[in-house]
């Protein structure tokens, strides 16, 4: 188990490396000179080339590069914004609570629907709630986050009025203040945003649990089993969904990763001001320590929970730890 967790973690931290130096690179080669950006339409030639020196641009890449990383290890700091002159950290540390309870809010969602109703399709194929959950499944596949909020805020917010259109509502908030009420209203500008996650992710769990379960339910041990004569719910959770749901691990860790590049739309979309936000925004102002410091964090808050996901996948599979 030692050698396993030791190969995961020299893994993660090349990963971080190749995450943070594409990055750095990409940055370079896009067409836009960020020193005139900030220096202004009117500014003079050596008014650039002095904002150019204050902002570190006048150094080449692989310095540059060599010096963020210096920063980030040793001080802990993702630098300062180049447009606010706002530490990364404390927009980071204001953003992240807000994107962690739009994907994790929405994971408890899309997990909750995806093995419901895998189960019971599984357990009752090509009956009326299999065939309806296909359909689930064909739309969740297709459709694309955008259009899924876009319909959803048509119908049950504006339609219905039934949520509020865009914002968010901070968990913390006393009551009666900007409107929020606590836990309650926080959940309630959230239920949207969780509803178009748990649209897009749920299905592909619908399709996966379904045919794993009806696979296992095929496997001798099973069969075997209930010839011994153990009662049918025991069976069912001792042997079919304890196997049938193994994948679901490891599906997880990789869901995860992709929830946190999609809340680029969904925050866009409904008007909430976490990472993708502020990294989307950080984008059209050409601002890099900010692109950076948002997939700095994105990539180690990834690498750490697919690391706990592939611990947990190696307790409870022990052949895993000799791949």
């Amino acid at each position: 188990m030692f050698r396993y967790l030791v190969r995961r973690l020299l893994w993660a931290a090349l990963l971080f490396l190749a995450v943070t130096f594409v990055t750095y690179v990409i940055f370079f080669v896009i067409p836009t000179d960020t020193a005139r950006l900030f220096a202004g339409k009117n500014a003079s030639p050596e008014g650039i080339a002095k904002v150019r020196k204050d902002l570190g641009l006048d150094k080449p890449v692989y310095y540059q590069y060599g010096r963020y990383l210096k920063q980030l290890v040793i001080d802990r700091s993702l630098g300062v914004s180049f447009g606010t002159d706002e530490k990364v950290n404390d927009i980071v540390r204001q953003a992240a609570p807000v994107t962690a309870s739009l994907v994790f809010g929405g994971m408890v969602l899309w997990l909750l629907v995806g093995l419901t109703i895998g189960i019971l399709s599984a357990l009752r194929p090509r009956s009326l709630l299999d065939r309806t959950g296909m359909v689930f499944v064909l739309i969740g596949i297709s459709a694309h986050p955008v259009w899924i909020g876009l319909i959803l805020i048509y119908f049950v917010s504006f339609k219905l009025g039934w949520t509020p259109i865009t914002g968010y509502c901070d968990f913390f908030h006393p009551q009666g203040f900007s409107g929020c009420n606590g836990p309650l209203d926080w959940a309630w500008h959230l239920i949207l945003p969780w509803c178009t996650f748990a649209i897009l992710f749920a299905a592909q769990y619908v399709r996966m649990i379904r045919a794993s379960v009806l696979e296992t339910m095929n496997e001798d041990y099973v069969r075997t089993s209930r010839a011994k004569g153990a009662p049918e719910h025991v069976v069912m959770r001792s042997h079919v969904l304890r196997n049938a749901l193994l994948p679901v691990v490891t599906m997880l860790g990789m869901d995860v990763g992709l929830a946190l590049g999609g809340a680029i739309f969904t925050e866009t979309i409904y008007g909430i001001q976490g990472l993708g936000f502020r990294v989307v925004d950080a984008i059209t102002q050409n601002d890099l320590p900010v692109i950076l410091g948002v997939t700095v964090f994105g990539t180690i808050a990834i690498i750490v929970f697919n690391l706990i996901v592939d611990v947990i996948y190696a307790w409870i599979d022990p052949r895993i730890r000799l791949a």
